[in-house]
């Protein structure tokens, strides 16, 4: 008996495109960039999107429709839904959309041990990371901008979460930087030696 997939952004991508209808693997790579979705997405190894598709199809979540043959291509295989990759695709997106999850994201394991900087270190790093931040709210206001008159506001939803948790973020960042300049927030990498000393006795 062959075991379902498991689910993960890369493989919900790919069943959600293919719920309009039946594509090849560079169509749906060139969608997922098209529609933006590459933000929340990584497909930029072409590779990774070959294992999923054949996850999905050893899962029975997708099938082989048909192989186009083009003179100037590569030979093509077009893929489509299966029933149960549609029953697949809305499990998933309901556990994923319900379902708070640890994702494990880099900055906050990276917080985790800032006192190995200097105050002052941590402090300039921060604020970089701030300015960063508030060039990519900016960016993300203006392809609201340019695509809320055009397309449904469903389509766009991604880009407003991510354009909120950018925005939470550059707030929350600002605010450590305030207390690391007004030393609010102050540490000595000494004070964690001597913590670790303790544990070896």
């Amino acid at each position: 008996m062959r075991s379902p997939p498991r689910p993960s952004p890369l493989a919900l991508a790919v069943l959600g495109l293919l719920e309009i209808g039946p594509l090849h693997p560079y169509g749906i790579q060139r969608l997922i960039k098209l529609w933006g979705k590459d933000q929340v997405v990584n497909v930029g190894q072409r590779a990774n999107l070959y294992r999923t598709i054949n996850r999905l199809r050893e899962g029975g979540l997708i099938a082989v429709r048909q192989t186009e043959r083009d003179q100037q291509f590569p030979e093509r295989t077009v893929y489509e839904l299966t029933d149960e990759g549609r029953r697949a695709t809305r499990q998933w997106l309901t556990a994923m959309v319900s379902t708070p999850r640890n994702e494990f994201p880099e900055f906050p394991a990276a917080l985790s041990f800032v006192m190995v900087l200097s105050p002052e270190d941590a402090r300039v790093a921060l604020e970089q990371r701030a300015e960063g931040l508030r060039q990519r709210v900016e960016q993300l206001d203006r392809e609201l901008a340019q695509y809320s008159d055009t397309l449904p506001r469903v389509t766009l939803v991604e880009t407003e979460y991510l354009r909120a948790v950018a925005d939470a973020e550059r707030t929350w960042v600002e605010g450590i930087v305030a207390d690391l300049r007004t030393g609010a927030l102050a540490w000595r990498l000494e004070d964690f030696e001597s913590a670790r000393a303790d544990l070896q006795d």
